[in-house]
């Protein structure tokens, strides 16, 4: 590609998530979400005991995704890119739905709250539907996890929780 008005265009790469990403996956999590516990529908998640992928560009850490399987349901229960606008969100999630599938799985939901228009759009443009508001369940988590901040994107005051899901095609590995 030539130098000039045209960028070079480059896809992340995805690779499971392991060990030695964890102390950037800590400072990730702790400047975004202020740990890495993360609380959704009333659970808590040790987001450094979980699987997930990490996404490089040009050999750099670029975003991270960490999932919960369960049964024939998975959990995208982070996802998280340094790099907006260059395809490390959906290559993170093809990654995670791609795995939920092999495992059988139904269904990849999340969780966000009702500050975070950005990722509801994202979401919703990647195909996920918003199936649930949980009145209030933000404000209970806070008993979970204190460091929840009582206002979020553009001031907006944090008090629920969005579920959006994703329906997964058929699996062979379905009981």
């Amino acid at each position: 590609m030539t130098v000039g008005d045209q960028k070079e265009t480059r896809s992340p790469v995805v690779r499971p998530l392991t060990p030695d990403a964890l102390g950037w996956i800590r400072e990730l999590f702790t400047e975004w979400w202020g740990g890495t516990m993360v609380v959704s529908r009333g659970v808590v998640h040790d987001t450094t005991v979980l699987p997930g992928f990490v996404a490089y560009l040009d050999g750099q850490r670029a975003g991270v995704a960490v999932y919960r399987l369960d049964g024939r349901e998975c959990e995208l229960v982070t996802l998280n890119s340094t790099r907006q606008g260059v395809g490390v969100g959906r290559a993170l999630i093809d990654a995670v739905a791609e795995t939920a599938h092999q495992a059988g799985a139904a269904r990849l939901w999340l969780i966000t709250t009702n500050d975070n228009w950005r990722a509801l759009r994202f979401y919703q443009k990647y195909g996920f539907d918003l199936v649930a508001v949980h009145r209030d369940a933000v404000t209970r988590s806070r008993a979970l996890k204190p460091s929840i901040p009582e206002t979020g994107l553009d001031g907006i005051p944090l008090r629920h929780e969005l579920e959006l899901e994703l329906l997964l095609p058929h699996s062979s590995r379905r009981s």
